[in-house]
C-alpha cells in the first residue's frame, strides 16, 4: 500500500501505463479530426483551434485538479473519483465488449477521417481574420472533448495513487507519440487496434476505479479514513482478472441471447 502519499513501484508503473493507453486512444481521435480539418480547409485554422482547445484545456484542468484536490478529504477524494472513473471505465468496457461479440460495428479511424473529410468539404467557407471558421470550430471541439477526457483520467488517476506527476508523464509520452507518428504519416493512425486498446483502457478504468471507490468507503467509518485491501495494491490484478472473465463471459453470452428463439422468430415472421 501506499506510504506517506506515494503509491509503491508496481502501482505507479500500472499509474502510468494505464494514463498512457487512455491518453493514446483520445489523441488518436483527436488527431484525426484536426488532420481531415487540415487536408480539406486550412492547416492555419485547424492549428489555431488547437492550440485555443489547449488553452482551454490547461485553465480547465487547473481548476479541476486545485478544486478536488483541496475541497476533499483523501477518503472522500479516492470514492469520488474512483465511483466516476468506474463508471468512465464501464462505458468504455461496455463498447468494446458489444464490438468483440459483434453486436456493434469496429470504431474504423479511416471512416472516421472519411466522414469528417466529407462534411468539411460540404461546408460553407466563412472566414474571419483569416480564420475558416468551420474547421477552427471543428478542431477546437474535438480536442477540447477528447482533451477533457485525458484530463479527468489524468486527474483521477494522478490524485486517488497521490501520484499526479506520473500520471501526466503517461499522458504527455503519449500525446508525443501520436504527434510525432501522425507528423511522419501524414494520416490517420487506422493501423492502430484502436477497438483492442479500448477494451485493455476500459479493464484497466474498470478495475483502478473498482480499487478506489471501495478504499474510498472509509469515508463513512467512524476515523473518515480510507479502506485497505487484502494483499494491498495486488487486489488490482484481482479485479483486473475478474473484469476480464466478466467481459468474455458476456462476450459468448450476448450473441446467444440477441438471436431470435424458433417462437419469437414464428411471431416476427407472422408479424410481417
Amino acid at each position: 500500500m501506499r506510504k506517506g502519499g506515494h503509491p509503491v513501484q508496481g502501482t505507479t508503473l500500472g499509474l502510468v501505463g494505464s494514463t498512457f493507453l487512455a491518453s493514446f486512444v483520445e489523441f488518436v481521435e483527436a488527431l484525426t479530426i484536426v488532420l481531415a480539418m487540415g487536408f480539406t480547409r486550412s492547416w492555419r485554422s485547424a492549428l489555431a483551434g488547437t492550440a485555443a482547445a489547449l488553452v482551454a484545456l490547461a485553465a480547465f484542468t487547473m481548476a479541476a485538479g486545485y478544486a478536488l484536490s483541496t475541497w476533499l478529504p483523501q477518503a472522500a477524494l479516492q470514492l469520488t473519483v474512483g465511483t466516476l472513473l468506474l463508471i468512465f471505465g464501464l462505458q468504455w468496457l461496455r463498447k468494446a465488449t458489444l464490438r468483440s461479440s459483434g453486436l456493434k460495428a469496429m470504431h474504423d479511424e479511416t471512416e472516421e477521417y472519411a466522414g469528417q473529410t466529407a462534411a468539411a468539404k460540404a461546408a460553407h467557407s466563412r472566414r474571419r481574420f483569416g480564420i475558416d471558421s468551420f474547421a477552427f470550430v471543428v478542431s477546437f471541439k474535438g480536442v477540447f472533448l477528447e482533451g477533457v477526457e485525458v484530463v479527468f483520467i489524468v486527474i483521477t488517476f494522478g490524485l486517488s495513487a497521490g501520484d499526479v506527476p506520473a500520471a501526466v508523464w503517461g499522458a504527455v509520452a503519449a500525446g508525443a507519440i501520436v504527434l510525432l507518428l501522425g507528423a511522419a504519416l501524414h494520416r490517420p493512425l487506422s493501423m492502430i487496434p484502436e477497438n483492442t486498446l479500448k477494451y485493455g483502457v476500459g479493464l484497466l478504468l474498470a478495475s483502478f476505479g473498482t480499487y478506489w471507490a471501495v478504499e474510498g468507503l472509509g469515508v463513512f467509518g467512524i476515523g473518515h479514513e480510507s479502506l485497505e485491501w487484502p494483499g494491498g495494491d495486488l487486489a488490482i490484478l484481482v479485479l483486473l482478472a475478474g473484469w476480464l472473465l466478466l467481459s468474455r463471459v458476456l462476450v459468448i453470452v450476448l450473441p446467444r441471447l440477441k438471436r431470435p428463439t424458433p417462437v419469437r422468430a414464428l411471431g416476427e415472421e407472422m408479424a410481417r
